[in-house]
């Protein structure tokens, strides 16, 4: 079965944007070894999974970034791998090498783990992210604690109504000042 890894940028407080999807608390640049670990996560992964808010603004970005020499190999990485997007709005998709879901989240993803393949990245907005971790469909979450505290905004763990174990398999500093904290489901 394939594996669903999570990759979130949060706040030491557990927020994912600010309150009106501000991000503008994210490290940056980041440093050669937050970089080397994001494509080292990343190698492995044939389906990048989307919210429709975030697509709009993440498929533009990386096809834009192809553009940027820079950044140019993983914006390759980012465009050319398929990309499911869950949506309840979008009756087609208006993004190259892009399908849309458009049944219950649960059912999707895992109709999507059955299928052969290797491992599936989700990125997300706090309610797709939250309610992927909500419905328990997260095998391994990758949360990028960045060095800041915003008091409030969007949570990712939201819609979260029950009580949840996980396993932490990894902890790292990066020289940038973000820290990755790895769980997976735990007992």
């Amino acid at each position: 079965m394939r594996k669903l890894k999570l990759q979130a940028q949060m706040t030491i407080d557990g927020f994912i944007a600010g309150t009106n999807g501000e991000m503008d608390w994210m490290k940056f640049p980041w440093t050669t070894d937050t970089t080397d670990y994001v494509n080292g996560i990343t190698e492995p992964v044939d389906t990048i999974l989307l919210g429709r808010i975030l697509a709009e603004g993440f498929i533009p970005h990386w096809t834009a970034a192809l553009e940027n020499p820079e950044v140019a190999v993983f914006a390759k990485k980012m465009v050319e791998t398929p990309k499911v997007v869950f949506t309840k709005t979008l009756k087609k998709s208006i993004w190259d090498n892009t399908v849309l879901a458009t049944g219950e989240l649960a059912d999707e993803i895992n109709e999507l783990k059955k299928q052969a393949g290797k491992d599936m990245i989700a990125y997300g907005g706090a309610k797709f992210v939250s309610s992927l971790i909500k419905e328990r469909l997260i095998d391994e979450l990758h949360l990028f604690v960045n060095p800041a505290v915003l008091g409030i905004g969007m949570p990712i763990f939201q819609t979260v109504s029950e009580k949840q174990n996980y396993e932490l398999t990894h902890a790292q500093h990066f020289e940038c000042g973000i820290a990755v904290l790895v769980y997976k489901q735990g007992k």
